[in-house]
C-alpha cells in the first residue's frame, strides 16, 4: 500500500520516471517529482534538480519535507554522455541524494535504486567498485582516466558500482527500519534506448534478439512501486533483474545449462 505516503522519484520526466511517479500517484502517493528537464505532464509537486550538482542537490534536499515514505532513485545517463557525467549521475549524485537524504527519511522507509541488466558482471570489478567508494564530484575525472572508464564502460561500471552499494547498505539504517534495494532492468523502449544501441552496437543487436521484445516503462514501474510498498518491508539490499529473462538467458549460456 502507498495510500497517503510521501514518495520522491527522480528521472520523473520520462520513461521509467514518469512511469513510476503516475503509478504511485495513482496507488494513493503524495509524488515529488525531481529532473533536470520539467515534465511535459509532471505528476504531484515538481522540482527541478541537477544530480551531478551537489550545490543544485543541497538546495534540492534543503526544500524536501521530513517524513519522506520512499526514494525511486531512476535519474540516470546513458553511455552516449561524457564518462565524467555518467558516473556522476547515474552512482555519485544518486549515493549523494541519497545519504542527505537519510534525515529526512521516515522510519520504515524504502530506497529503491534502477540499477541496470549492465551492472550484473559486478563480480569481475571488485577493485574498481573498491576504489570508488569514497569518490567525490571532483574526483570523477581522475577517477575515470586512472581506472580506464570510457565509453560504454562508464556506464556499466555506474551500475555494478551501484548494485553494490545497494547490497553493502542492507542493513545500514536497520534501527530505523530504513530498506534499500535495487532493480535491474534489461533493454527498456524509453528515449535513450537508441543511444544503448548505438553506444554498444553487435553486442545491443545480439541481446535484443534473445528477447521477445524490448521492456516498456510499465513492466518496471510496478516492480519499483511493489519495492516502496510496505508489502517488501522485509526485502533488503536484494537486486531484482527486470529483463523478460535475459539474466537467465546468460547465467544459462555462461554455465552450460
Amino acid at each position: 500500500m502507498l495510500d497517503g505516503k510521501t514518495i520522491i522519484v527522480t528521472g520523473a520526466a520520462s520513461g521509467i520516471g514518469a512511469a513510476t511517479a503516475a503509478l504511485v500517484a495513482s496507488r494513493g502517493a503524495h509524488v515529488i517529482s525531481v529532473d533536470i528537464t520539467t515534465p511535459t505532464h509532471p505528476v504531484g509537486r515538481f522540482v527541478r534538480a541537477d544530480l551531478s550538482d551537489p550545490e543544485s542537490i543541497d538546495e534540492l534536499v534543503s526544500g524536501l519535507p521530513g517524513d519522506i515514505d520512499g526514494l525511486a532513485n531512476i535519474a540516470g545517463l546513458p553511455p552516449t554522455k561524457s564518462p565524467e557525467q555518467v558516473i556522476k549521475v547515474n552512482l555519485i549524485g544518486l549515493k549523494y541524494l541519497t545519504q542527505s537524504l537519510i534525515p529526512k527519511l521516515a522510519d520504515n522507509a524504502s530506497v529503491v535504486n534502477l540499477a541496470s541488466l549492465a551492472g550484473l558482471g559486478w563480480p569481475d570489478s571488485k577493485e574498481v567498485i573498491d576504489a570508488s567508494a569514497s569518490l567525490d564530484f571532483d574526483e570523477v575525472e581522475d577517477f575515470c582516466r586512472v581506472h580506464g572508464i570510457e565509453g560504454a564502460r562508464s556506464y556499466f561500471f555506474s551500475k555494478e558500482a551501484l548494485i553494490v552499494w545497494t547490497m553493502q547498505n542492507r542493513w545500514t539504517w536497520r534501527s530505523r527500519g530504513i530498506r534499500m534495494n535495487s532493480v535491474s532492468p534489461g533493454p527498456v523502449d524509453t528515449p535513450i534506448l537508441k543511444d544503448f544501441i548505438e553506444t554498444l552496437g553487435a553486442r545491443a543487436e545480439e541481446d535484443m534478439r534473445t528477447m521477445d521484445r524490448a521492456g516498456r516503462p510499465s513492466d518496471i514501474a510496478p516492480v519499483v512501486a511493489f519495492l516502496l510498498s510496505d508489502e517488501a518491508a522485509w526485502i533488503r539490499g536484494t537486486n531484482i533483474p527486470t529483463d523478460g529473462g535475459m539474466y537467465s538467458d546468460v547465467l544459462c549460456r555462461t554455465n552450460h545449462f
